[in-house]
């Protein structure tokens, strides 16, 4: 009893001794000190600092507010709120508590008081969980596992709490994971960091977006240190990025794809040249397989004309040479004249033909060089295309540019590969024109001679003249017959092969018409991509501008979280805490601590 007599002594002169430090300058005018703050105070700001207590699957358990007071003018202050139960943390005065009104008497620059709430949503709903090995778990469940360990961290709002908190406060989730328990850690949507022994992962939920995130790690020895979410405005003003790089940048996209709708443009024009010269071609080409069709069926009808008249000069030959004047019938030689002349004409007919059919033909491969030749030789290489692929561009109406530019090469590649097929043309024209000439002046000029012969033949002096005659141009004729006999040969052979050539140019004709059209739908595609790249570089500050509005809150008016009859509130920050999964702590480390413990710690506790 003694003992414990003098302890309580020694506490007491301890206790006389701490009272003795404090400042008692208020006794020099006790009276004025109790007036003033007797009567009304006031304050500059209240911050108010919400701290809330999650069981480890995100369950609301604790809630209580610390607020804070900037006081101007020291008196009586008073607050509200819905709160069960307060605490002065500033002095030992009392604070006064009449439903949701609270009074209290501030002296202090600053002032502060808890207020315990009950029932008070949080404005985010937070659901974790676990999983060990691919098997979900209740978070009690897992202490001292070993395995795969996947946490689901899931964020939402909460519509029966005040939205302006969700709508203007990113979320802070930050595990702490000791390194010698956790290995593998993995968190896709997460920052990690060392902090000594300790892995620190943070994930940030955005305002007015619902959160979730997956952090995975491999674990022996499971313990898990509190999760902490912080909720705090984002007040700093986001300053607007400097895009004028990237403007020229869209800039130069923007003219190059008007550049290249004008190359298509011109490009459309040069198709569209091509298609009608391929299209004159066509005709053209029409024109002469039909000629020379019809002069290959004529040639048989030719050959047999020619042949007759090759047997009649024989017999003719064979006649004058064994006969006499009173044997030769002079109507036979007229009818002969008249055979001559005939076939004369139909030479003729056919070399006029000929002769059109060479200047058509003419006329289509002039204008079928000129068309191709006005197409565009562009030598685009697949960097400039590749450009236009990453421009983001329609591919579609990229495909179809690519596509024709490729046709259009191909084009010309072909047309100069044909070219010398189509020059050999002209001359093999020429030729069978020239040698139908030859033979129609050597059939006038016998037959002229015949004419002649016939108008002044004196039969009894002039006979043997007759015969010589007959038969050279029976003998002459022969060699005819036997060149147009070749010559109808390869009149055949020309328009057999020539049906071909007009199959090709017919094919031709198709494919540019289709090439045309292809071009046309291109320039549309080129022209609509030029307006809409056109004005990018307005879209993309207009979209700069509304992403920084989205996350600028620096013109956010705060509110009391508490009550909305609180004012001049500056600040609401929310502290969440889940509870941890640990092992107990162990006695021995308790005691180890309570003598670590200074005498003036000790001392302290009495009042805590």
């Amino acid at each position: 009893m003694k003992m414990k007599h003098k302890r309580i002594t020694a506490l007491s002169m301890s206790f006389l001794l701490l009272l003795s430090t404090i400042p008692v300058s208020a006794e020099e005018n006790p009276s004025s000190e109790k007036e003033k703050t007797e009567g009304e105070g006031s304050y500059a700001e209240k911050h108010e600092v919400v701290y809330a207590n999650l069981d480890a699957a995100g369950d609301q358990k604790e809630m209580y507010v610390v607020n804070n007071f900037s006081i101007q003018d020291p008196g009586k202050i008073v607050d509200h709120g819905p709160y069960s139960s307060i605490q002065n943390l500033t002095d030992t005065t009392a604070i006064e508590q009449t439903d949701d009104r609270v009074e209290m008497t501030a002296t202090d620059e600053e002032f502060y008081y808890q207020g315990n709430l009950e029932d008070k949503p949080l404005p985010w709903n937070v659901d974790i969980s676990y999983k060990l090995d691919g098997k979900e778990m209740d978070p009690e469940d897992l202490l001292g596992k070993e395995g795969a360990l996947e946490i689901q961290i899931e964020t939402s709002k909460n519509d029966e709490a005040d939205e302006v908190f969700f709508e203007n406060y990113p979320l802070q989730i930050s595990f702490t994971l000791n390194s010698k328990l956790y290995e593998n850690i993995d968190a896709p949507d997460g920052t990690l960091a060392n902090a000594g022994k300790n892995r620190h992962v943070t994930f940030m939920a955005m305002p007015e977006k619902e959160g979730s995130f997956t952090l995975t790690a491999d674990v022996k020895d499971l313990e898990m240190e509190s999760i902490e979410i912080a909720a705090v405005p984002s007040s700093l003003s986001i300053d607007a990025p400097d895009t004028g790089a990237m403007t020229d940048d869209f800039n130069s996209l923007a003219n190059a794809t008007s550049e290249i709708n004008t190359g298509v443009g011109q490009l459309r024009n040069g198709i569209a040249e091509l298609n009608d010269g391929a299209e004159s071609l066509y005709n053209g080409s029409a024109q002469y397989n039909n000629g020379i069709q019809e002069l290959d069926n004529g040639s048989a009808e030719l050959v047999e004309g020619s042949a007759a008249i090759q047997s009649s000069l024989q017999q003719m030959n064979e006649a004058v040479g064994a006969g006499t004047s009173g044997d030769i019938n002079l109507g036979d030689l007229t009818e002969m004249e008249d055979d001559l002349r005939e076939l004369a004409g139909g030479l003729q007919e056919a070399e006029d033909r000929l002769r059109s059919l060479q200047e058509q033909y003419g006329q289509a491969r002039q204008d079928l060089s000129q068309s191709v030749e006005s197409i565009p030789g562009y030598e685009i290489g697949e960097e400039d295309i590749q450009a236009l692929y990453d421009s983001g561009a329609d591919e579609e109406v990229v495909d179809q540019l690519v596509e024709t530019y490729e046709a259009s090469k191909e084009v010309k590649q072909s047309y100069g590969s044909a070219a010398e097929a189509f020059d050999a043309v002209h001359p093999a024209l020429e030729t069978s024109i020239g040698t139908l000439s030859e033979i129609n002046t050597n059939l006038d000029t016998v037959t002229e001679e015949v004419s002649g012969a016939l108008k002044s033949i004196d039969i009894d002096e002039s006979i043997r003249q007759l015969q010589d005659g007959v038969e050279t141009l029976s003998s002459n004729y022969n060699s005819f017959h036997a060149g147009l006999t070749e010559y109808t040969g390869g009149v055949s052979q020309l328009a057999g092969s020539y049906q071909e050539i007009h199959n090709g140019i017919g094919e031709l004709s198709n494919g540019t018409s289709e090439l045309e059209n292809g071009a046309t739908e291109l320039q549309e595609g080129t022209s609509q991509l030029a307006d809409s790249t056109n004005d990018i570089p307005g879209q993309m500050e207009s979209e700069i501008d509304s992403m920084m509005d989205e996350y600028d809150t620096s013109d956010f008016e705060p509110v009391s979280f508490v009550s909305s009859e609180n004012e001049k509130v500056e600040s609401v920050q929310f502290v969440i805490k889940t509870e941890s999964i640990k092992k107990p702590a162990d006695e021995e480390e308790t005691n180890q601590e309570e003598e670590e413990k200074s005498f003036w710690t000790r001392f302290l506790d009495l009042f805590r």
